[in-house]
């Protein structure tokens, strides 16, 4: 079995592989500026959904617990795809040496995100509709 070497080592910013680059303060502050901005987004979601459903779970009746589940069920959603846009943006910085020994330069939106999130959001309000709906008719 032959040893692949370690992803960072594929991925080079001014000539420097991923693992050692020293960044300067302009690309430090990119950096910062992405992870306020999208991980703080996505982690106040997710924190908003816990508490949502934390106060639903508190104070109303039992018939509404699966509602509170739900709604904690799509923030653990929320948070997994935060870990999985954080994975896609900390390569955005640096470009990649293919298999040829010949480096690339990539630009990936986050659209992927955005789709599982979008996909994610329907799934749920949709299932809250039905949730609700369901509770009209016992």
């Amino acid at each position: 079995m032959a040893l692949e070497p370690h992803p960072e080592d594929r991925l080079h910013l001014r000539l420097h592989r991923a693992r050692s680059v020293i960044l300067t303060a302009q690309e430090l502050v990119e950096i910062r500026a992405a992870q306020r901005t999208f991980e703080g987004a996505y982690v106040r979601t997710a924190l908003g959904q816990f508490s949502f459903a934390l106060v639903v779970l508190k104070i109303f009746t039992a018939e509404f617990y699966t509602i509170g589940a739900l709604f904690a069920t799509y923030g653990a959603a929320i948070l997994g795809v935060s870990l999985y846009r954080r994975y896609e943006g900390n390569r955005q910085f640096f470009s990649e040496v293919g298999g040829d020994g010949l480096g690339r330069k990539k630009f990936r939106t986050s659209g992927n995100a955005v789709v599982v999130l979008t996909a994610l959001s329907l799934g749920a309000y949709a299932s809250l509709i039905a949730l609700t709906l369901r509770l009209g008719d016992d």
